[in-house]
């Protein structure tokens, strides 16, 4: 089986560095590219009144997989309503895999794809630059770089390239995570113009307009998110140039920041260092608060810091009947859909009994960490960025996102058989990653089925 499947991606990968992955060119029967613009409103859910374009990507092929989408498509059709979080089930012989309800790219990061792989072949001999990575996997950002675009900052900030060396005829994308205003505007003095290429998550950018409307009714805005995260520097930089605004990065600072609430104090100040506005005033700036979220943070997690944040301002408060507005503002709406997909699907599938659990993924994808997170509260799971981190039956090499470094494990694989494995990957990883690391394991049990013949069978 491993030979069948590395001939047919190696056969993908030559065509697709050859060039024949043209923008509008159909990837696979009923999949084409829509770059008109038209624009839909999620009507019926906690996205509803949130405009974004709902269409099919024109992303890469061998970024796609063949069985992945077969399986997608069907539990689609199945459940249109995306209430079945029930893992598929593949039936190997001696190993049994469970794949999550729902994993692998959203509808941002296809939509970051689409528009910078268009942007290159749209723009022969032009500098191309990407602000920072432009999602966190790193094949897709090796793959751009190879295709000749530059990186300007590295994924925590840092200046690779200074922005003086830019001219105004440079073609700069904004990556998925989005952009600080600082930012946009040193490149509209050197004369970029971004609006082509700007990539920023529709979801995204419906946290910082939902900031905007609580600023305007005087809220300070809590934003619950990795301070030195890109998409959470680009939200605290948008919030902050409307209303004050301080970042809490967990239950722990959540609970230091209730205590400013209830007693003021400038300890404040160093304890938060780094992580409010300027012209913060902790005696007037938290006595009306909204929280709103890095959308690839735990929705549970989030959840439980307004919760709480919401309760403190009860008690400090105490407002009669349902007048807590007048000091919490509601702003459940700002969760991303893809992280309460794929997360809900994380609990499902941890609901099978199994041995082990293989999440895959970019090593500084935060959805992706916390997707792991959740499956080591129930069984030993290994986080890995692709099948080539399977060494072999006996080793396994995966990443510790507590401590950041990467560990080599033996006697990964259990000995009874049939093995069970659960599978989910991030939202920015690419399905033929996964289906990479099933056809690995698949050989090493020697499997009763190919994967054509798998993906026959949905």
């Amino acid at each position: 089986m491993g030979r069948e499947v590395s001939i047919y991606y190696l056969t993908r990968r030559i065509l697709y560095l050859c060039g024949t992955n043209e923008p509008g060119v159909p990837l696979s029967k009923g999949r084409t590219s829509d770059l008109s613009g038209k624009r839909g409103t999620f009507a019926d859910s906690p996205l509803s009144g949130h405009t974004i374009t709902m269409k099919t990507f024109n992303v890469p092929i061998i970024y796609r997989s063949p069985l992945i989408s077969a399986i997608k498509n069907s539990r689609k059709q199945q459940d249109k309503m995306k209430k079945d979080f029930a893992p598929t089930h593949l039936d190997l012989g001696d190993l049994h895999i469970y794949l999550a309800r729902h994993f692998g790219f959203c509808y941002g990061v296809e939509n970051a794809i689409e528009i910078s792989f268009r942007t290159i072949d749209e723009n022969p001999g032009r500098r191309i630059f990407l602000l920072s990575e432009m999602i966190h996997n790193p094949q897709v950002n090796a793959d751009l770089q190879s295709r000749g675009v530059r990186f300007l900052q590295d994924t925590y900030g840092q200046q690779l390239i200074p922005f003086e060396e830019l001219h105004a005829d440079d073609i700069v994308i904004i990556p998925a995570f989005g952009a600080t205003l600082e930012i946009e505007k040193k490149l509209r003095d050197i004369g970029i113009h971004t609006e082509k290429y700007n990539t920023t998550c529709p979801f995204v950018e419906k946290v910082w307009n939902r900031s905007a409307q609580i600023a305007k009714k005087d809220y300070t805005i809590v934003v619950h998110g990795k301070p030195g995260h890109e998409e959470t520097r680009a939200t605290f930089s948008h919030a902050a140039a409307d209303t004050p605004t301080v970042v809490v990065k967990d239950m722990e600072q959540t609970k230091a920041l209730a205590e400013y609430i209830k007693q003021p104090a400038d300890s404040f100040y160093e304890k938060f260092k780094g992580q409010y506005s300027e012209g913060f005033d902790v005696k007037k700036h938290l006595r009306r608060i909204g929280v709103v979220n890095q959308t690839t943070m735990l929705a549970s997690d989030t959840q439980a810091i307004a919760d709480f944040l919401k309760q403190t301002m009860i008690e400090v408060y105490q407002p009669a009947g349902d007048n807590i507005e007048q000091h919490f503002a509601d702003t459940r709406d700002t969760l991303c859909y893809a992280t309460l997909d794929n997360q809900s699907a994380i609990m499902g599938l941890l609901n099978t009994p199994a041995d082990l659990a293989i999440v895959v993924g970019g090593y500084n994808s935060s959805n992706t960490s916390h997707l792991v997170e959740l499956c080591e509260e129930k069984l030993p799971t290994f986080f890995i960025s692709s099948e080539e981190k399977i060494l072999s039956p006996e080793e396994i090499l995966h990443y510790d996102f507590h401590n950041r470094k990467e560990l080599k494990t033996t006697g990964w694989l259990p000995a009874q058989r049939p093995a069970r494995i659960l599978i989910s990957s991030g939202a920015s990883c690419p399905d033929a990653l996964v289906e990479a690391v099933i056809d690995k394991l698949a050989d090493y049990f020697s499997a009763t089925t190919t994967l054509v013949a798998l993906t026959a069978a949905f």
